[in-house]
């Protein structure tokens, strides 16, 4: 059957987009790279949701879909640290490779997630997309924050951080939805909405608002503190 094959195309889109964000992100073009990223997020999120809505999940789904978010929200993101690091105002050498730990703390990730049971709901540690979404943000938010971005030890620093938070034992609620009913998905709704408050206000700044508000969303619903 046709339909059983959907979900895995839409997961090989993501892979595809993923690729060539790579290569603008290797080009130096790293706010076209972001825009492949989000395709890849879009690719990302309905892949899943097919594959339920179809009801043809598989085993090759699932090791698939961890093989291109390696590509798209590991590799890529490294990449463009590793551009930002080549760019900073401590310009050493060999220091932009560091921003490859990005990639191997993702692969860390998306490897303990394909065999940790507690995380078949929700996650354990920082997901990759939206540590990548974080990250191709920091191109733009450099227009208008120059010094921040452009400084070596905040580049490293968030690196650090990063990778710290996607291997983390940090609960955090999945942006997956299984239905749209509101009592199911309150915590969901909440967040998006008021990221979708944050956007035309602050653009691409808004993102590490996002980010913060998601870890601390996800805190206090695990710790069953009520946020809505």
């Amino acid at each position: 059957m046709i339909k059983k094959h959907i979900p895995n195309a839409v997961t090989c889109a993501n892979l595809f987009s993923g690729c060539i964000g790579i290569v603008y992100a290797f080009n130096g073009d790293l706010e076209t790279a972001a825009y492949f990223v989000l395709l890849s997020g879009i690719f990302d999120f309905f892949d899943g949701f097919a594959a339920r809505a179809l009801n043809v999940k598989s085993p090759i789904g699932k090791e698939l879909d961890s093989l291109a978010d390696m590509v798209s929200f590991g590799f890529l993101p490294g990449v463009v640290m590793y551009q930002l690091l080549g760019k900073s105002d401590y310009n050493a050498p060999y220091l932009p490779y560091l921003g490859f730990f990005i990639t191997l703390f993702s692969a860390l990730r998306l490897a303990k997630f394909n065999i940790d049971t507690r995380q078949t709901e929700d996650f354990i540690g920082l997901n990759t997309p939206m540590n990548t979404l974080f990250i191709v943000s920091l191109p733009f938010i450099q227009k208008d924050y120059p010094d921040i971005v452009n400084a070596t030890i905040f580049l490293l620093t968030l690196t650090a951080l990063l990778s710290w938070l996607l291997v983390s034992e940090i609960r955090i609620f999945s942006l997956k939805f299984s239905s749209v009913n509101w009592r199911q998905n309150k915590l969901k709704y909440v967040f998006l909405i008021l990221s979708a408050l944050l956007i035309p206000f602050l653009k691409f700044a808004a993102v590490p608002f996002i980010l913060v508000l998601y870890i601390g969303l996800s805190i206090l619903h695990f710790r069953k503190i009520p946020v809505a």
